[in-house]
């Protein structure tokens, strides 16, 4: 059976982790679905990160920093993630390879805020989804809980760093409004103006799929 080159681009455009760059000028995707090259696992624990389906797991039994190879400074990152009961990860951005991502680097943060456990800890608004972690606080009240998906957007724009969740913008922070010596002594990385994106898994199942970044001038 002959198959035409649309039902080729339809068929690849309806596969999971595939994103088509037609559809997003100037974004390259940083998954290709089915192996995890292009990234590098920093502290890993149990089976660390792996591949289903196409998305990138971290299971239960797993975790770590699983960094890009490339750095990159200034860039529009989108992606989906999802989570179950009392799952806890989070987005990396800027960061080293070494060291705790959201000191040395900047962490945005990927948790299920409404899970009991959390809500029992009594969590700092600093600590929400979509906070530049310990730093910038989020709005609250847009994540898709129990395996839904969520669509995030990250941009890092020099200075500025913006988070849209769901179609919400829950964090637009400049980060020279920072002025607490204390904040920033504890905070080096929101100094860095590049470095590794990647996702730091905590001991619980998330997904990521449909990853992709354009760098900006």
């Amino acid at each position: 059976m002959t198959i035409s080159r649309r039902q080729m681009l339809s068929a690849l455009a309806a596969a999971p982790g595939v994103v088509m760059a037609g559809g997003e000028p100037g974004f390259t995707p940083l998954f290709d679905g089915k192996t995890l090259n292009g990234w590098v696992l920093m502290g890993g624990r149990g089976r660390g990160y792996i591949v289903e389906d196409g998305v990138i797991v971290c299971p239960a039994d797993g975790g770590g920093n699983l960094f890009t190879e490339k750095e990159y400074s200034n860039f529009v990152l989108r992606l989906e993630w999802r989570l179950w009961e009392g799952g806890n990860s989070g987005v990396g951005i800027r960061s080293p390879l070494q060291g705790d991502a959201a000191y040395v680097g900047m962490e945005i943060q990927v948790l299920d805020d409404e899970a009991e456990v959390y809500q029992k800890m009594g969590l700092k608004a600093e600590q929400y989804t979509g906070s530049v972690y310990m730093v910038f606080a989020a709005k609250r009240g847009f994540v898709k809980r129990n395996g839904a998906w969520n669509t995030e957007e990250i941009v890092a724009d020099g200075r500025k760093i913006k988070v849209t969740l769901n179609g919400h913008v829950v964090c637009d922070a400049n980060l020279d409004d920072v002025k607490d010596p204390e904040v920033l002594k504890k905070h080096p990385g929101l100094a860095r103006a590049a470095g590794h994106v990647g996702f730091l898994g905590h001991g619980t199942r998330v997904e990521f799929r449909d990853i992709r970044i354009k760098p900006l001038s």
